[in-house]
C-alpha cells in the first residue's frame, strides 16, 4: 500500500525556465547560447545544487568558462527570480493527496539562491509534510544517500512510497532503493499513473 507520495520540483511542480531566464536582458541569441554553455551545461551547475561551494565561487567557475561574458553572466544571475515559475496545480494536488491520507514530500536538487529568490512559486512546499532540498544536506540525486536520507527523516518504508521525477536516472536510483516510481511527462499523464499505482497497491 502506498502511503507516501514524493515529488521532484523542477519541471514537475514548477517550470524550470532557464532558456527564458537567460534571455531576460535581451542579449543576442549567440551570446545566450554561450551563457547556457558556460553555466547550465558547464558541469558546474551541480555545484550550486550541492551547496558546498559559495554562490560566488560557483559563479566564478561559470565566468572562467567564458571570461569574455563576465558582465552578462553577472548581470543575469544577480537575481534568479523568474528562473522557476509556479504551476497552478501544485498546491491543490498536494492538499488533495494530504486530505486523502498520504504523506506528501519533495526531493529535489535545488540551489539555495534560487530557493531564496523564488519563494512564491515554491509556496506548495509549505503545504507538504516535508522536503529535502539538496543544498541543505550537500547531497544530490541520483546519489543513493539522498534517497536514504529522505526515508530516515520522514519514516516511510520503500515499498510504501512512490516518487515522481522527470529524469529517468533519478528514478532508476530510487528503484534501487525499492521505491515505486513515475516518470513525469505531463500533468494528466502523472495523475493517471499515480491513480493506477495507488489502486494497484491498496
Amino acid at each position: 500500500m502506498i502511503k507516501t507520495v514524493i515529488f521532484d520540483i523542477g519541471n514537475v511542480m514548477v517550470d524550470f525556465c532557464f532558456d527564458k531566464f537567460i534571455r531576460k536582458n535581451k542579449d543576442p541569441e549567440q551570446i545566450c547560447e554561450r551563457i547556457r554553455r558556460a553555466t547550465l551545461e558547464s558541469g558546474f551547475w551541480g555545484e550550486l545544487d550541492l551547496g558546498i561551494l559559495s554562490y560566488e565561487e560557483v559563479l566564478q567557475k561559470f565566468i572562467d568558462m567564458d571570461p569574455e561574458l563576465e558582465p552578462q553572466i553577472r548581470a543575469i544571475f544577480h537575481d534568479t527570480a523568474g528562473i522557476v515559475l509556479k504551476r497552478d496545480y501544485a498546491i491543490p494536488l498536494v492538499k488533495k493527496l494530504r486530505q486523502n491520507g498520504y504523506q506528501v514530500l519533495a526531493l529535489s536538487n535545488f540551489p539555495e539562491k534560487v530557493y531564496l529568490e523564488n519563494r512564491e512559486p515554491l509556496a506548495f512546499l509549505e503545504e507538504m509534510n516535508g522536503y529535502i532540498l539538496s543544498y541543505r544536506d550537500h547531497v544530490i540525486k541520483p546519489d543513493p544517500k539522498i534517497y536514504r536520507l529522505l526515508q530516515e527523516r520522514y519514516g516511510f518504508l520503500p515499498e510504501e512510497c512512490v516518487f515522481v521525477d522527470d529524469l529517468q536516472e533519478n528514478l532508476d536510483a530510487a528503484k534501487e532503493q525499492g521505491w515505486h516510481t513515475v516518470l513525469f511527462t505531463g500533468y494528466e499523464q502523472m495523475l493517471a499513473a499515480l491513480q493506477e499505482l495507488l489502486i494497484k497497491t491498496d
